[in-house]
């Protein structure tokens, strides 16, 4: 069992968006986490953070944008998002904060 300290390196933040809320509403939660980070590890996050039991986990990269700034070029991070599906009767409420 890893500690909490180890938990919340691995789980960054909660991810609210339109497209995050209409996940929620089929019992999945999305969350911002480490881009290292593997599907065992993030299960054994969530469910050690929240005490929910999870019953999938799901991983999306998106890579970084290129973007201009004061003429010169520069590239925003890879973020990797973890599309977390709870065992029936189990929630997250993500909007009281970590």
């Amino acid at each position: 069992m890893s500690t909490k300290a180890e938990q919340y390196d691995v789980i960054r933040r909660p991810i609210i968006t339109e497209k995050a809320t209409m996940a929620s509403e089929n019992g999945a939660v999305v969350f911002e986490v480490a881009i290292d980070a593997n599907k065992p590890q993030i299960k054994e996050a969530v469910e050690g953070l929240f005490n929910v039991k999870v019953k999938a986990v799901n991983t999306t990269i998106t890579k970084g944008k290129t973007k201009r700034f004061k003429g010169q070029l520069g590239k925003r991070k890879d973020v990797k998002k973890a599309y977390v599906t709870l065992v029936e009767g189990n929630t997250i409420d993500v909007t009281t904060g970590l």
